[in-house]
């Protein structure tokens, strides 16, 4: 029969054995652009295209501190999205950037400028593959826009690696996150920000189809940070993520990444980590001739 101290220590065992499955589960669920169910909270895929589909990007509070019901996917804290980012003025043509609160890992580089530089025309992903040109959509995401070329302008993406890519299902390539290591080992891949957040954009008719370029954004309204997806294929999605530009040169680079698959220890979806690395070596936004 076990003595009273060796059932203490069997119980402080269990208990630490249960603190460590739940820490593990949380940061699970903090991985980012988890593809979930948003009625059941699993993976609904029909004629190989998921269903009631989340993009979520960024970084929100621990859930189970936040709730006593986890949910499927981080989110925003209401009370943050509540105080804004406010959508576009055209009327004094200034953007609202707020700072994230939610205690995400960020690479801080300051706040970008109020009022849109417009002259905005292309970005040039210079990559380890090499370059991604992209035809920007500045009159209809002016925010965007700006706050990717205030970012590339202090070298934010400079060494930053793109931290998963969907399977065949849902092919499409993340990338914003200057923290990721993009190992497949990291728990933290997809949750690194530039500390401020920014409205949605562009979302009426919105079309997520083959080489359009989408922020990536957490459930809440006004979530949206640096990171973003490249799509390689047509993609069901709900017209919740600021579609900004549209890849015109150098989407077969990411085909044939997408084609050596992804390295094990994604989110069971399928997803993960690029086996080939995609690395940015410089982001430029040049504007118009």
């Amino acid at each position: 029969m076990a003595t009273g101290k060796e059932r203490q220590k069997q119980l402080a065992r269990e208990h630490y054995q249960r603190q460590v499955e739940r820490r593990a589960k949380r940061q699970a669920k903090q991985k980012q652009l988890a593809i979930i169910a948003t009625s059941v909270g699993v993976l609904l895929v029909v004629g190989g295209i998921f269903a009631a589909v989340a993009l979520v990007g960024g970084s929100g509070p621990d859930p189970q501190a936040a709730t006593a019901t986890p949910s499927a996917a981080p989110s925003a804290a209401p009370s943050a999205a509540a105080a804004g980012p406010k959508p576009y003025d055209a009327a004094t043509n200034t953007c609202d950037y707020v700072a994230d609160t939610n205690g995400a890992p960020a690479k801080n580089v300051g706040m970008p400028p109020a009022k849109p530089d417009k002259s905005a025309k292309t970005m040039t992903i210079s990559t380890n593959h090499g370059d991604l040109v992209v035809a920007l959509a500045t009159d209809k995401a002016p925010c965007t826009v700006n706050s990717m070329a205030f970012l590339a302008k202090k070298k934010y993406f400079d060494g930053s690696k793109c931290h998963r890519m969907g399977p065949a299902s849902f092919p499409m390539l993340q990338c914003g996150d200057p923290l990721a290591k993009a190992d497949g080992k990291s728990q933290t891949d997809g949750q690194g920000g530039p500390g401020y957040r920014l409205a949605e954009e562009n979302l009426s008719g919105a079309k997520y189809t083959r080489g359009v370029v989408a922020m990536a954004k957490s459930q809440a309204p006004g979530s949206t940070g640096s990171q973003f997806f490249i799509i390689l294929g047509d993609l069901q999605l709900p017209a919740e993520y600021t579609p900004f530009g549209t890849v015109t040169k150098g989407l077969e680079i990411l085909d044939d990444v997408s084609k050596k698959g992804v390295l094990p220890g994604g989110m069971g979806d399928g997803s993960g980590a690029p086996k080939d690395p995609v690395e940015f070596k410089h982001v430029t936004i040049s504007g118009k001739s």
